[in-house]
């Protein structure tokens, strides 16, 4: 134990303590991570009608080489009857670097320079995973990319790779209509059927197959 006369020197420092733990979480990619989907999840929910686009958020599934730990997590689907959305979110700032055919990105934050994989990439991931459970073509399963907060692309994007608010208008670009009323219906209960169960075991198992990579 520290001395009394210590105690009383740190004592008024002690609330310093949880607001640095804070500051830390609120910067890390995990945090950043969740800020991201939580911001797609609202501006969905206002602007995507829920009668035409069915959301499912934080949909984890077996991928289509699944083994023990082999697993793909998708932040949001919206089924409709103009087809699929897989948005993958990504909440970054700074300067992005990047083109289709590279198998990683770069993000450039003030003088430093960090790499992240091409998240087209990671979305074909999605794509399929998604296709081997709904057995559709994957031209009905369209990759959307989301980035969320001050990022500027500093090299020409594909359509389906926006900032801000611009995943919405991607999405209501899709104006034939490619599946039914009970089609839409179908997918979403297969899905929901899919998916594995939301918790600590599917994290958990998610987590040690991107580290079997």
């Amino acid at each position: 134990m520290l001395p009394l006369d210590l105690l009383q020197i740190f004592k008024p420092l002690l609330w310093v303590i949880p607001i640095i733990l804070l500051i830390g979480i609120a910067k890390s990619p995990w945090f950043k991570g969740i800020i991201g989907e939580a911001l797609v999840k609202l501006v969905a929910k206002i602007r995507l009608p829920a009668d035409t686009y069915v959301p499912i958020h934080d949909v984890t599934l077996l991928s289509i080489h699944a083994s023990s730990s082999d697993t793909t997590q998708i932040d949001h689907i919206f089924v409709s009857k103009y087809g699929i959305f897989v948005v993958e979110t990504k909440n970054y700032k700074g300067w992005i670097f990047g083109n289709e055919k590279q198998a990683q990105w770069t993000q450039k934050l003030y003088k430093k320079s960090y790499r992240f994989q091409n998240p087209l990439r990671q979305n074909y991931k999605h794509q399929k995973a998604l296709q081997a459970l709904l057995d559709i073509p994957l031209e009905k399963i369209h990759s959307v990319i989301a980035f969320i907060g001050e990022a500027t692309f500093k090299t020409s994007m594909p359509k389906n790779v926006t900032r801000g608010v611009g995943y919405v208008g991607y999405i209501k670009s899709f104006q034939d209509v490619v599946f039914s009323d009970d089609e839409v219906r179908g997918l979403v209960a297969k899905i929901e059927e899919g998916r594995l169960k939301a918790g600590r075991e599917t994290n958990k198992r998610h987590v040690a197959g991107l580290k079997a990579l």
